[in-house]
C-alpha cells in the first residue's frame, strides 16, 4: 500500500447518503459528504426511487472529494452500508420496476403475521432464521408484492437489499454479505445460505437474489469504469460486498471476531436498540437473531418508543427535554406508538402512581425511567439469548456502549448509568455507520480483519462514565406496573 491512502465508507440510510473519506491506516476522517434522499409515501407506505440513493452516492462523494481536498488516485476501496430490509426489484437491465419498500413501510403486516403461521410460529422461524417475520422484513414485503402487485413480482428479473442495489452499481456484480442477508427471513443463519423451504414457502426463485459473500468486508470486485467515471474515482479500486447499517455500526465500535465480543451496545434514538457481537446463534422469539458482517452473529432487540416518545411528554407538559427530575412514585410506560419488545403492538401510553405533590419534572423523569427500564429488559433477554446470565456479576459488570443521539442528552446517560447500574462508555468516533463501512473498504484493499482494522484505528478518545449504585426501587417500580397492566391495560400477554 503506498503512503496515505483513503477508503470511503458510505452510509446509505433512508434519509440521506454520507460518503465518510478515511485514511486507510489511522482512521482519522477526512471529511464526509453528504445528499438528501425522497421518502414518499401515507399511512403505512414509506418508498424510495432506489436511483436517488444511487445519484445520492455520487453526489456524496463529490462532495467528499471537495472538502477533504483528497486526490481521487489516493482512494483504494470503497464499501457501502445500507438501511435494512428494503425491497427493490429490478428489471433485466438492472432498473427498478418500482420505487423501493422501506423497512419501515407497514403495509405488510398481514402478509408478516401469516408468513409466521404458515411455518408453524415463531419458533419455527427463530430456529431457521434467527428471526420472526415482522412488517420490516424482506420476506413480508415480497409477499405483500405478490398480492398486491403481482405483474410487478412476476416482472422482476433480480431481487436485491438496499445496499445490493448499490454495491452492484458500483462492481456490476450481483453480491450481498450474511449480515444483511440475515434480515430477509429468506436466509438461514443455522445453515449460512438461503433456505430453499422459506423461498418455495413465498414464491421467490433464488436465481433473482445475490450471492452471499463470506464477510461484508469480501473484495467482490474493482469499481468498473461506467462506475469511476460517475464517482470521478479511479476504476479497479476495491469494492468490499458491505453490510446492513446495524451491521456496519458494530464494526464501526470495534464488536466482533477481531474485537469485543458478547459486550453490549445500546442506541438511544427514535427507537431503542440493543445489539452486542457474539459467537452463540441466537434464536429467541423476542429478538432480531442477525449475523453479523464478520462471521459472528449480531442479535439486535428493538422498542419502539424512546427518545421521540419522552419528547413529546416533555412537549405535553411544557419542558425543556433535560428539565426531569428521578419520577418518584410515578411511572409512565411511554409507549406512545404500541411497543414492539415486548410485543404490545396495541398499547398506548400508561401513566400511574401520581400524587398531590408529584411535579411535572417528576412525571417526565418518569418517561425516562419508562423508556430506559424497557430497553435495559431487552438487553436482559439478548444476553440470555447468548447464552449469558444477566443477573451474572461479570456479565452485569460490562459497560454500556451507548450511542444515537439520546447518548448526547444529560438525562439519558444518568438515567441509563441509575437504571443498570453498570459503567457507561460514549465512544468519541461519529458516524459510526459509515465509519464502519469504510474499515470493510480497508479489509478489502488489504485483506485485514475489519474488525481488527476498526478497533486499532484512532477515532476519537471514549468517555468513561464509572457506575453508580443501581436504583432497585425505580426498577422494580416500573417493571411491577408493566408486568401487572401489559394483559388488561396494555392489550398483550404479560411478558416474562
Amino acid at each position: 500500500m503506498p503512503p496515505h491512502t483513503v477508503v470511503i465508507g458510505v452510509d446509505s440510510s433512508t434519509q440521506s447518503t454520507k460518503a465518510a473519506f478515511t485514511d486507510t491506516a489511522t482512521g482519522r476522517l477526512l471529511a464526509v459528504g453528504r445528499a438528501p434522499h425522497v421518502v414518499t409515501g401515507e399511512g403505512g407506505a414509506r418508498e424510495s426511487d432506489p436511483e436517488v440513493w444511487w445519484q445520492a452516492l455520487r453526489d456524496a462523494v463529490a462532495a467528499g472529494l471537495k472538502e477533504s481536498g483528497t486526490a481521487a488516485t489516493d482512494v483504494v476501496g470503497i464499501a457501502v452500508a445500507g438501511q435494512q430490509h428494503g425491497l427493490v426489484v429490478l428489471d433485466a437491465e438492472g432498473r427498478p420496476l418500482r420505487p423501493a419498500l422501506l423497512w419501515n413501510d407497514t403495509r405488510s403486516a398481514p402478509q408478516a403475521a401469516a408468513l409466521t403461521a404458515a411455518l408453524g410460529g415463531p419458533d419455527a422461524w427463530t430456529a431457521r432464521t434467527g428471526s420472526v417475520p415482522v412488517a420490516a422484513m424482506t420476506a413480508s414485503k415480497w409477499q405483500w408484492l405478490r398480492e398486491n402487485e403481482p405483474e410487478t413480482a412476476e416482472a422482476a428479473a433480480a431481487v436485491r437489499l438496499p445496499h445490493d442495489f448499490l454495491t452492484e452499481r458500483l462492481s456490476g456484480r450481483a453480491v450481498t454479505d450474511p449480515g444483511d442477508a440475515s434480515g430477509t427471513c429468506w436466509y438461514s443463519t443455522a445453515t449460512g445460505a438461503y433456505d430453499p423451504e422459506l423461498l418455495a414457502l413465498i414464491g421467490l426463485d433464488a436465481a433473482l437474489l445475490p450471492e452471499v459473500a463470506p464477510s461484508g468486508g469480501a473484495r467482490i470486485g474493482s469499481l468498473t469504469d461506467a462506475a469511476a467515471e460517475a464517482l470521478g474515482l479511479p476504476a479497479g479500486i476495491a469494492v468490499a460486498a458491505g453490510t446492513g447499517d446495524n451491521m456496519s455500526a458494530a464494526v464501526g465500535l470495534g464488536l466482533g471476531g477481531g474485537g469485543l465480543l458478547d459486550h453490549p451496545v445500546l442506541s438511544l434514538g427514535t427507537s431503542g436498540t440493543v445489539f452486542a457481537a457474539s459467537r452463540t446463534r441466537p434464536a429467541s422469539a423476542a429478538l432480531s437473531g442477525f449475523a453479523a458482517a464478520d462471521g459472528t452473529y449480531l442479535p439486535l432487540a428493538c422498542t419502539l418508543n424512546c427518545t421521540l416518545a419522552v419528547d413529546k411528554v416533555a412537549a405535553l407538559l411544557g419542558l425543556d427535554r433535560n428539565d426531569a427530575a428521578p419520577g418518584g412514585e410515578a411511572v409512565l410506560l411511554p409507549y406512545l406508538d404500541g411497543e414492539r419488545t415486548p410485543d404490545l403492538p396495541t398499547a398506548a401510553g400508561l401513566l400511574t402512581g401520581l400524587r398531590h405533590d408529584t411535579t411535572p419534572q417528576q412525571l417526565l423523569g418518569a418517561a425516562y425511567e419508562g423508556a430506559v427500564v424497557t430497553v435495559l429488559r431487552a438487553l436482559d433477554e439478548l444476553s440470555r439469548a447468548c447464552g449469558l446470565d444477566p443477573a451474572d456479576p461479570e456479565v452485569a459488570g460490562r459497560p454500556l456502549r451507548l450511542i444515537g443521539g439520546g447518548a448526547q442528552g444529560r438525562v439519558w446517560v444518568e438515567t441509563v448509568r441509575r437504571l443498570s447500574g453498570r459503567p457507561v462508555i460514549v465512544p468519541g468516533a461519529g458516524e459510526l455507520v459509515a465509519l464502519g463501512a469504510a474499515a470493510l473498504a480497508a479489509s478489502a484493499a488489504t485483506g485485514a480483519d475489519p474488525v481488527a482494522v476498526a478497533a486499532g484505528w484512532e477515532t476519537g478518545a471514549d468517555l468513561l462514565l464509572e457506575a453508580v449504585e443501581r436504583d432497585l426501587a425505580a426498577w422494580d417500580r416500573v417493571t411491577s406496573v408493566l408486568e401487572r397492566a401489559a394483559g388488561p391495560l396494555l392489550g398483550g400477554e404479560r411478558p416474562a
